[in-house]
């Protein structure tokens, strides 16, 4: 029996994503020639960063956006990822042209995190972030407390932070996180956290609810959380599943966990070419998905190429 082949409907460019590259075309083609430098990839994935090269989008790292001097007639993007304040003085300092492509959600989240800095201040509380280090959404988020939040990576993480003090349960609280993280790993962070200092308090879970000292932020994009659901369905429905993202996506290694947790099955390309014969078997149901940052084209080129797969004689 042939491969039967699904590319899940709900894969592919989150919004904030898709807004900041039609915002890019947008400029590219109405202003042909003009110099449209993107401070960071507008998107973790290789191959769409290839053709938004060609349309004439220049990448630039950190340091050559530091090195650079007058830039007068040069617009600098901000990608859906967002910057911290910070960014956006050097860059009238250099007398950029800005296009602010930050993701809505995002710059609602930097809006909530600077108003919670201010509360923290005056009551000697502390701010806690769920997210990445050194993911850009998580430096835009950090520079709204001037570097004075503290980062969360994992439970691991957590433990060692009350350990050595990097968080103390005897001030106040209130923890954020991510918009693109796990909301269940997410959850039970919280969960560990309100224990942990309902105990040093010496109170029970339900006086320490009614306290008030810990205070958690829904902040996880809703697009992201749903999509998580629906990913879960369907990596349980196919026999096979191609999950397909760029390496150093993080979106895509937290879905990619996902699918691999319902179906061991899965598989993690970043393109046709990485496709495999011997993953699949006669009559497979075979699902193709991807990460937020994934353009559906690829999910499509992903999907022909296994329509024309050999399976191996003997599988």
């Amino acid at each position: 029996m042939p491969l039967t082949v699904e590319i899940d409907p709900h894969s592919g460019f989150c919004g904030g994503v898709t807004r900041a590259i039609e915002k890019a075309e947008s400029l590219l083609a109405a202003r042909p020639g003009m110099h449209l430098y993107s401070l960071g990839a507008i998107v973790h994935n290789e191959a769409e960063l290839e053709r938004l090269s060609a349309k004439g989008l220049v990448t630039i790292g950190r340091d050559e956006f530091d090195a650079m001097g007058d830039s007068s007639g040069k617009t600098l993007l901000i990608r859906a990822h967002g910057e911290p304040p910070a960014t956006y003085a050097e860059a009238a300092s250099k007398s950029f042209e800005i296009a602010d492509c930050t993701c809505p959600v995002v710059l609602r989240l930097q809006e909530r995190i600077r108003e919670a800095w201010a509360r923290l201040r005056e009551n000697g509380g502390q701010l806690l972030i769920f997210g990445k280090i050194g993911h850009a959404e998580v430096l835009g988020l950090l520079g709204q407390t001037d570097g004075g939040a503290v980062i969360v990576e994992n439970g691991e993480m957590l433990e060692e932070l009350i350990g050595n003090g990097g968080i103390d349960l005897g001030r106040p609280a209130e923890f954020f996180s991510q918009t693109t993280k796990s909301s269940e790993e997410y959850a039970a962070l919280c969960a560990g956290l309100r224990s942990r200092m309902a105990a040093f308090r010496g109170m029970t879970p339900e006086e320490f609810d009614a306290s008030g000292l810990l205070r958690v932020h829904d902040s996880i994009c809703a697009q992201v959380s749903s999509r998580h659901e629906r990913l879960r369905a369907f990596a349980a429905a196919h026999d096979v599943i191609l999950f397909v993202s760029g390496r150093s996506s993080s979106n895509g290694k937290v879905l990619y966990d996902l699918c691999r947790s319902v179906n061991a099955r899965t598989c993690h390309i970043s393109s046709p070419d990485g496709i495999r014969p011997e993953w699949f078997r006669d009559g497979d149901r075979v699902g193709v998905c991807g990460a937020t940052s994934t353009p559906k084209w690829l999910l499509e080129r992903v999907a022909d190429a296994v329509k024309f797969a050999t399976v191996p004689a003997n599988s």
